[in-house]
């Protein structure tokens, strides 16, 4: 079979499919419906389905469910192996311990040199007095030399002195530049260490989200559909572990014709009645109604053919309802959705809404 007998094979097939489809739709359009003034279509109860999938890459350890177990939203489903990561905490809970420390050690040396810099102010202040001292004194002996009391010796001395303590007050005044620098450095250096000390706090807290993200959990309430993947293997990153249905989220998709589906709008009352609970009549609201028609007959210049266009419309179950009855929910059962043609009239006796009590 050559390339183009395939794509007219695929052709006819799909053609079949679809035709049978807008036939299914079509045998719902009996005498009976119409004399009531309800549209009807065949459809399968549906929800959305959600993967549960690990963020990390490693060994799954445990499957705390099974299929067709009910769960909860936040409720643990599966486990992953946290060994590694466990080591990689461990790891890093020890370089912040040795953060914190190098913090106290740096803080010590800051008091010390914090001591230094005062030593060395008060030594500044005594090499000054010094100086005053020396320099009143190198005064008198200076004029007693004069007047012959003094020798011109002992003013040299007097001199000398002076000299002597100024340049002492010199090396105490470089001194206390020193400290300050030493204290400048100090605090750079604490700085520095506290910054080590938060990103070793970060390094543990991200390890910790990656360890608690290893306990897969329940993002809503839901029902297990089946398991991905079982203990003992290894997932990659984003890798699937199991498949759940919100049961907050559940619909039923149907079809209608072109003169129904035009009159259709977003939050039409729709009454569903499932064929695996005949005696009940179950409230729904019209949340979609495609903008393509489904299916499109091979030549739709005439009326009639143009009345073959089915719509794909999707009623939502309410929320409230759902909740109350969600042990009961179950997906994939086939029913029938009732449409009035007329919102205003009331609803036949057979299809009005009947619940369980």
């Amino acid at each position: 079979m050559n390339t183009q007998q395939k794509h007219w094979v695929r052709w006819f097939v799909g053609g079949g499919l679809m035709a049978g489809v807008a036939l299914l739709g079509w045998q719902r359009f009996g005498p009976h419906n119409q004399e009531e003034g309800l549209v009807s279509g065949n459809g399968r109860i549906e929800a959305v389905e959600i993967d549960v999938a690990t963020k990390v890459a490693g060994r799954l350890k445990d499957i705390l469910v099974r299929e067709g177990d009910f769960v909860t939203a936040g409720q643990v489903v599966a486990l992953m192996d946290t060994q590694a990561l466990d080591a990689q905490r461990q790891q890093a809970e020890a370089q912040l311990r040795q953060a914190e420390d190098t913090v106290l050690t740096v803080r010590s040396q800051l008091a010390q040199r914090e001591s230094e810099k005062a030593a060395a102010k008060a030594l500044v202040v005594q090499r000054q007095a010094e100086v005053d001292a020396d320099r009143k004194r190198e005064a008198r002996i200076k004029e007693l030399a004069t007047t012959g009391v003094a020798s011109q010796q002992a003013a040299d001395d007097a001199r000398a002195a002076v000299e002597s303590a100024a340049a002492a007050l010199s090396a105490a005044r470089a001194q206390v530049a020193a400290s300050e620098a030493a204290v400048t450095t100090t605090h750079s250096q604490i700085n520095s260490a506290q910054s080590a000390v938060e990103s070793a706090r970060a390094a543990v807290a991200r390890i910790q989200v990656e360890i608690d993200d290893c306990t897969l959990k329940a993002p809503r309430d839901g029902r297990v559909q089946f398991l991905v993947a079982h203990p003992g293997e290894v997932l990659g990153a984003g890798g699937r572990v199991l498949n759940m249905v919100d049961l907050s989220d559940v619909y039923m998709t149907f079809f209608l014709p072109t003169d129904v589906v035009g009159r259709v709008a977003i939050g039409t009352e729709v009454h569903i009645v499932l064929d695996a609970a005949p005696q009940y009549v179950i409230p729904a609201k019209v949340s979609f109604v495609a903008d393509v028609a489904q299916f499109t007959p091979k030549s739709v210049e005439t009326a009639n053919e143009r009345e073959k266009l089915m719509f794909r419309v999707r009623a939502q179950l309410p929320v409230d309802l759902l909740k109350k009855y969600i042990l009961q929910v179950k997906t994939g059962l086939p029913g029938v959705a009732y449409v009035r043609r007329d919102p205003t009239a009331p609803w036949p006796e057979r299809v009005q809404v009947k619940l369980p009590q």
